[in-house]
C-alpha cells in the first residue's frame, strides 16, 4: 500500500513498543481475539522484560474493548506489565495475576465503557494502539475484525500507533463497519438504530494524522481456538431454549415475525443458535449482538439469520475465510458497529432483543453469578451480559446443572457473587427444563429452580434449605445462604450438608 509508506511512517514493533513509557495508559482495538493488535503488544512485553532485568520499573494501564489474545493479555501479564486492567478479560496468565493481587482490574459494563473514557473516568489516554485493514493518507483507518471501542480510543488517545494486518483482510472489507460515536451530556439525542440493518455511521475512522505516530506492519492471523461440536448436554440446553421461544411466540407474548436475538460466546452459546435456526417452528430471524460466532455463518446462508449487527467477527478461520471471499454478499446482511451501540441500553430496549446468556451460578431467586468462582476467584468479568439483560424484551441465562464432575451445583441457594438481579433475569435454562421466573413470588421461583433447573442429584438439598425458610417473603437464611459453597470448600462436593449445623438440630 504505497500511500501508507509515503504518508506514514514505518516502524517495526520493537521501534513502536519503545515510544511507550512506564505508567502510561493503552487502549488497544479489538473485541475478543478480533481485531486486536499483535506484534506491538509482543514487542511491548519483550520491552517490559528487559526493563525488569535491569531493575527498572516498567507497567502500563490496559484498556481494551472486552477479551483479546495470549498476544496481547498473555504477552503483557508474563512480563508483569499490566499495571490496570479494564473491563473483561479471559486470558488464564492474567486471571492468576489479577486473582492473586498482581494487576488491579476493574469490572465494567461494556456499552459504559466508550463513554467512561470521553467523560474522562479512566484518566488520560497516552495511545491508541488500532489494527487496520487498510490506512488512508489522510488519517481514515479501516478496523478489521471488530470494531470494538476504537473509534472512542483513537479519538480520545493523545497519539496513536496502528499495526496494519495484511494478514487475508481484502481491501473490500471497507464498507462493513458502521461507526457512530453518540454526542456526551447534555447534548445526546437518539441513536436513530430502529432494526438490526440500519446503517448510521461511517465505513471509517477518521483521525488527524499527525496523530498518528507510525504504522507497522504485520501478517499475523487472529488467534482463535475455536469451538467444540455441540454434545449431548448444550444440545439439550439450547433444544430447551427453543422450545420455550417457539412456544412463548405460539402464546402470542412473541411477535409472529419474531424479535431480534443476542448471544453470548461459547459453546453453548453456539449451541442455543444452531438449535433456533433448526427448529421448525422458529421463523427466520435477525441478530443484534456484540458477538458472532460460527453457527450464524451457516444460518446466513441458509436464510434462517436474514441480518446480523455485532461488534466482533469471533470465527473459526474458515468460517472468517468464507467471509472474506464473498465480502459483497456478506456486506448486505452483517455489519459491524461499536460496542457503544452493539450494547447500547436505549437500542436494546427499542429493538426488542431476546437475550441469551451463560451463568456460573444462579439461586432461587433468579439472581446470577457470572464472574466470580466460590464469590472471590475472577473468571472474566461481567462482559455485556449486563447491557442486554436489563434491558432485553426477554432475559434468558443458560448453564449446566452442575459443574466439576458433578461436585457443585450450579443452582444454589444464594449466589456468592451478583452480577445480575433477580429483577432483571426472567428464565433460566439447564439441560433438566426451564425455569420462567416471570410473575413469581419468591417462594414460586424457588420452587421452579429446584423442580425445573437443578439437577435431581442436588434438589434435595436445595429442599431442606427451603424448608428452613418460610418465615419471610423471601426464602433467605443468612447463616445458612452459602452452607453449599462451604461444604464444598471443606470437602470438594457440595451435597451432604449438615442442615443442623446452621438452623439447629429438632
Amino acid at each position: 500500500m504505497p500511500s501508507v509508506k509515503q504518508a506514514l511512517t514505518q516502524l517495526t514493533a520493537e521501534e513502536a513498543a519503545a515510544l511507550i513509557s512506564d505508567g502510561e495508559t493503552l487502549c488497544f482495538s479489538g473485541f475478543t481475539c478480533a481485531g486486536t493488535p499483535k506484534a506491538i503488544p509482543l514487542a511491548l512485553g519483550k520491552r517490559a522484560g528487559a526493563e525488569h532485568q535491569a531493575g527498572r520499573p516498567f507497567q502500563v494501564g490496559v484498556i481494551t474493548g472486552a477479551s483479546t489474545s495470549d498476544m496481547l493479555d498473555g504477552a503483557l501479564a508474563r512480563a508483569n506489565a499490566i499495571l490496570f486492567r479494564t473491563p473483561y478479560q479471559s486470558d488464564a496468565t492474567l486471571r492468576k495475576l489479577i486473582n492473586s493481587g498482581g494487576t488491579h482490574f476493574f469490572d465494567m459494563h461494556l456499552s459504559a465503557l466508550s463513554q467512561a473514557v470521553r467523560y474522562g473516568f479512566l484518566g488520560p489516554i497516552d495511545w491508541a494502539i488500532i489494527e487496520a485493514g487498510d490506512v488512508t493518507p489522510d488519517g481514515g483507518i479501516v478496523l478489521t475484525a471488530a470494531a470494538g471501542a476504537s473509534l472512542t480510543y483513537a479519538r480520545s488517545a493523545k497519539r496513536i500507533l496502528i499495526e496494519w494486518n495484511k494478514f487475508n483482510y481484502p481491501t473490500t472489507l471497507r464498507g462493513m463497519h458502521d461507526l457512530y460515536e453518540p454526542s456526551d451530556p447534555p447534548h445526546r439525542r437518539e441513536i436513530p438504530i430502529y432494526s438490526p440493518s440500519d446503517r448510521i455511521g461511517s465505513p471509517l475512522i477518521m483521525v488527524d494524522p499527525k496523530k498518528i505516530v507510525g504504522v507497522v506492519e504485520t501478517s499475523i492471523e487472529d488467534e482463535f481456538e475455536g469451538f467444540s461440536e455441540p454434545d449431548e448436554l448444550t444440545k439439550r440446553i439450547g433444544e430447551n431454549v427453543a422450545e420455550f421461544l417457539a412456544a412463548e411466540m405460539h402464546a402470542g407474548r412473541i411477535p409472529r415475525s419474531f424479535l431480534p436475538i443476542q448471544s453470548g460466546v461459547g459453546d453453548t452459546a453456539n449451541a442455543i443458535l444452531g438449535a433456533l435456526g433448526s427448529h421448525p417452528n422458529i421463523p427466520p430471524f435477525q441478530m443484534y449482538t456484540e458477538v458472532l460466532q460460527d453457527s450464524v455463518v451457516g444460518l446466513m446462508r441458509r436464510d434462517r439469520v436474514t441480518f446480523a449487527s455485532t461488534c466482533s467477527l469471533t470465527l473459526s478461520t474458515e468460517a472468517m475465510r468464507e467471509i472474506y471471499e464473498d465480502v459483497p454478499w456478506f456486506r448486505e446482511r452483517l455489519v459491524m458497529r461499536p460496542q457503544e451501540l452493539s450494547n447500547n441500553p436505549e437500542i436494546i430496549r427499542r429493538l426488542g432483543l431476546i437475550s441469551v446468556n451463560t451463568a456460573i451460578e444462579v439461586d432461587l431467586q433468579g439472581d446470577v453469578n457470572s464472574t466470580h468462582v466460590m464469590g472471590k476467584q475472577l473468571m472474566n468479568g461481567i462482559g455485556g451480559s449486563g447491557d442486554f439483560t436489563r434491558n432485553a424484551y426477554i432475559s434468558i441465562f443458560t448453564c449446566p446443572s452442575t459443574a466439576k464432575r458433578g461436585k457443585i451445583s450450579t443452582i444454589v441457594p444464594y449466589v456468592a457473587h451478583v452480577d445480575q438481579s433477580e429483577h432483571s433475569v426472567q428464565v433460566v435454562v439447564t439441560e433438566h427444563g426451564v425455569a420462567d421466573l416471570r410473575k413469581k413470588d419468591p417462594q414460586q421461583r424457588a420452587e421452579e429452580m429446584i423442580v425445573n433447573c437443578a439437577d435431581p442429584s442436588f434438589r434435595e438439598e436445595l429442599m431442606a434449605y427451603c424448608s428452613h425458610t418460610h418465615d419471610g417473603h423471601a426464602p433467605f437464611a443468612p447463616a445458612a445462604a452459602f452452607a453449599m459453597h462451604q461444604q464444598f470448600m471443606e470437602t470438594g462436593d457440595m451435597r451432604g450438608v449438615d442442615w443442623g449445623r446452621y438452623f439447629g438440630k429438632k
